[in-house]
């Protein structure tokens, strides 16, 4: 990762896109799991963690974001894999995995990958034109 500070905005980039090919991942096991008996579905845990970080020392909405942005403590935005609603079972065998709510999340969280990189992307051509004005 870029080590300045003034790129805090894309390692944040980097980070959620880490995150978002991890619930991927994740979200792959669970359709490949749909049949398996017992099986409760996972999940990742990073929203929070970034949440957390953007509204750490009393930040809150009216500091600029691109102030709390750049004091995110990059160590501190990991992510885990978690059990989700370890106690509810759809069916008779104690799965949890419901392959329509798995698809839809699948999509979403493919977009949501696909525009963290277009972010990244931007920030990069951005960075790019500045420095060949110079």
């Amino acid at each position: 990762m870029i080590g300045s500070n003034a790129f805090n905005y894309v390692n944040v980039l980097k980070k959620a896109a880490d995150a978002s090919w991890k619930r991927n991942e994740v979200i792959a096991n669970n359709i490949a799991n749909v049949d398996t008996p017992g099986y409760k579905r996972k999940d990742i845990q990073f929203e929070g963690y970034l949440r957390r970080e953007l509204m750490r020392d009393g930040y809150g909405s009216d500091i600029d974001l691109n102030k709390r942005v750049a004091n995110v403590n990059l160590d501190r935005l990991g992510t885990r894999i978690y059990t989700d609603q370890s106690d509810l079972s759809y069916r008779l065998d104690e799965n949890n995995v419901d392959i329509n709510t798995e698809n839809a999340n699948l999509a979403e969280n493919q977009i949501r990958y696909y525009t963290l990189l277009n972010s990244m992307t931007q920030e990069f051509s951005r960075i790019k034109s500045v420095l060949s004005k110079n």
